[in-house]
């Protein structure tokens, strides 16, 4: 599982990574990945659109897309003088 990405820069060591796993993972294991960038945004996201392309192109392959929209679960116990939600 990759978790949150997009939520920390990725230089290009760190693209050339999520490549390799990727790409080993590809049609051999499934792979859930959480981010708030859409698929569209991982060229700058990964700093490099053909990168970018290679990884979303492995990933939506036979891929199944979730869009969950609303408030954060990770927030719902917090008091609500606490919130910050945009």
């Amino acid at each position: 599982m990759v978790d949150e990405l997009g939520y920390l820069d990725i230089d290009e060591q760190g693209a050339d990574l999520m490549f390799q796993l990727v790409s080993t993972r590809y049609e051999q294991r499934s792979t859930i990945i959480t981010t708030n960038v859409g698929i569209g945004g991982w060229s700058k996201e990964f700093g490099d659109e053909v990168t970018a392309g290679a990884i979303a192109d492995r990933v939506c392959h036979h891929c199944t897309l979730i869009k969950i929209t609303g408030r954060s679960y990770r927030l719902k116990d917090l008091p609500a003088d606490k919130r910050r939600e945009g």
